[in-house]
């Protein structure tokens, strides 16, 4: 069984994963959850209205609670923007697995903070933590995240497991 800790704020150099507040939201319907291009990758709604993302994030929020919540608000550190999200779902307590999903506006695509933030989660999930396998997958159609995980770096015990899953969604 996991010994869940819930969602911790981490760090990477350009990057704060932190859970979500309420101050994001414009943030959000700037960058990323307002754009119909952005959130069909990910086939999620789009929200449009303050109310509509104050819902979400009441979700989100309440959520926060629960040691086996993990969703985290991408902040660029520069900035201070909230650029996109990142989270670990369908947790298997039993073998110890789960699975990623991430949303990044399109302006800060094709910087490396994608791949910053997933490694900084993978760190936080195999190396801070005790899963031991995880699942990456894509709709079909969307090339955009092929190279992700390739460049990707953490230690060759964490490697063995992401590259033979990453093979096969390949």
């Amino acid at each position: 069984m996991l010994n869940h800790c819930g969602t911790r704020i981490l760090e990477s150099d350009r990057l704060i994963l932190r859970p979500f507040r309420y101050v994001d939201d414009e943030d959000m319907l700037t960058y990323w959850i307002s754009d119909p291009a952005i959130q069909s990758m990910y086939s999620e709604p789009v929200y449009t209205t303050k109310e509509e993302v104050k819902e979400l994030l009441d979700k989100y929020m309440g959520s926060y609670e629960r040691s086996d919540y993990y969703r985290w608000a991408i902040i660029e550190k520069l900035s201070g923007i909230c650029i996109g999200q990142i989270a670990i779902f369908l947790v298997d307590n039993k073998n110890h697995f789960c699975e990623i999903e991430y949303c990044l506006g399109n302006l800060f695509h094709r910087k490396g903070y994608m791949t910053e933030a997933v490694r900084a989660i993978l760190e936080f999930c195999f190396i801070r933590y005790t899963f031991t396998k995880f699942r990456y997958a894509t709709k079909r159609g969307i090339f955009l995240h092929r190279g992700l995980l390739k460049n990707v770096t953490l230690p060759t015990k964490v490697l063995y497991g992401i590259f033979s899953l990453w093979t096969a969604v390949m």
